[in-house]
């Protein structure tokens, strides 16, 4: 399953911590769930997924993942919850009562926003009207549902489980369970995609009326089916032309594009998401969960969970597989991986604000960026042009130490 959320964050080696700034305020709180199982992997899908026997071990696994955030809760320092994200492998195998007991054993330790954001990833494949009610009912609010087409031969050619039908019925259902807040992941240069195809998924998925759209083309990645057997997929002509056509189309129906691959109805970006790439603060639980912590000292803290779902829940096992303090040196590349991937970038006061550094640290990257075009003259904002958007990688080169 492609995941609306899932992008895992850069982990350096490296220097030990040097001193910084404490942080006068310690960023919102957001909190990742990892549920690793899936119906079946997807030959391009490189998260941490596998393959679900017919009975899952959901009291098990979240007996786990409350034992797991209880060794994070150091860290909260009196911050209360924003957002929820529910990630997988597709999150929607589990019962409403595991959900449920998690989500009030969560709230017992941590406590939520008035108007939280608590997001289940699903797939078409394993909706069932009852129990989406039920999530509904336990105060999930927002689905991020992964479609990645409508078309019958390219949906095969994914390996995905459901076909263009059960995909329109996700979204109807949805909506009757009470969802009037959900995402649709859809994916293009598909095998042998062309301009026409491309377009009559993101119509389709239009006429759907999501709040959000998650539009992005398949990269084949590395540890996959796709990257050993790779298909046959579009020139680069065309994946520019759907781009374009696609970006145009979007913007006619009043879908606002708010980062790299994210498209929004006013007022519905992901508060999840945009806590990521503003450098907010995560707790990661679950298997191969990553999470970001900053401490009042100015500590910024990295750290990631067991992988395999077998070690996660073996008591003779750690939960956390690792952890790396950021080094001043790493910060600007860090912040600015994220914050530059909104449209609009972010206030260039968030930069102190998140890391303890100065904003002159970024002085000279900065000069360099806007000298050739990448970044935007603009003192009170940190934000990419259009091209720098574009060639977002070189413009984050200037920011490496």
């Amino acid at each position: 399953m492609i995941h609306e959320s899932s992008a895992s964050p850069l982990i350096f080696g490296g220097a030990a911590q040097s001193p910084r700034a404490a942080l006068p305020v310690l960023p919102p709180l957001a909190l990742y769930i990892h549920i690793p199982w899936c119906v079946r992997k997807c030959p391009y899908c490189d998260f941490n997924s596998h393959t679900a026997s017919p009975v899952l071990p959901e009291e098990e696994y979240v007996d786990a993942l409350l034992a797991d955030l209880d060794q994070d809760l150091h860290a909260v320092y009196g911050r209360e919850l924003s957002s929820i994200f529910f990630g997988g492998g597709t999150p929607s195998l589990f019962s409403a009562e595991a959900l449920g007991r998690l989500l009030k054993g969560v709230e017992q330790r941590i406590p939520f926003a008035s108007d939280i954001e608590i997001t289940l990833e699903a797939n078409p494949g394993t909706f069932e009207q009852e129990k989406f009610r039920a999530y509904r009912a336990l105060g999930i609010n927002r689905l991020s549902i992964g479609i990645q087409s409508f078309q019958e031969e390219k949906l095969k050619a994914l390996g995905r489980i459901h076909n263009g039908d059960e995909a329109v019925r996700a979204a109807g259902m949805a909506r009757q369970a009470g969802f009037d807040n959900f995402n649709l992941d859809l994916m293009h240069g598909l095998p042998d995609q062309s301009l026409d195809d491309a377009l009559s998924d993101l119509r389709q998925a239009i006429a759907l009326k999501p709040t959000h759209l998650s539009w992005y083309q398949l990269t084949l990645e590395p540890n996959t089916v796709f990257w050993n057997q790779p298909p046959t997929l579009p020139e680069d002509d065309t994946l520019w032309d759907i781009q374009e056509a696609g970006q145009a189309l979007l913007a006619e129906h009043g879908y606002a594009q708010y980062e790299v691959s994210a498209y929004a109805q006013p007022g519905r970006p992901a508060r999840h998401n945009l806590n990521y790439w503003s450098f907010g603060d995560f707790i990661g639980i679950g298997a191969g969960a990553h999470g970001k912590l900053s401490h009042p000292d100015g500590r910024i803290v990295r750290t990631w969970k067991t992988r395999l779902p077998k070690d996660y829940l073996n008591p003779a096992k750690s939960f956390q597989a690792g952890e790396k303090a950021l080094t001043n040196e790493e910060l600007p590349f860090e912040f600015l991986m994220n914050a530059l991937r909104l449209t609009e970038g972010v206030e260039a006061r968030l930069y102190p604000e998140r890391t303890g550094l100065p904003l002159e640290s970024l002085a000279e990257g900065r000069r360099e960026a806007e000298q050739s075009g990448l970044l935007q003259v603009e003192p009170s904002r940190l934000a990419a042009t259009l091209r720098g958007q574009l060639f977002l990688n070189d413009l984050l080169q200037n920011f490496l130490s």
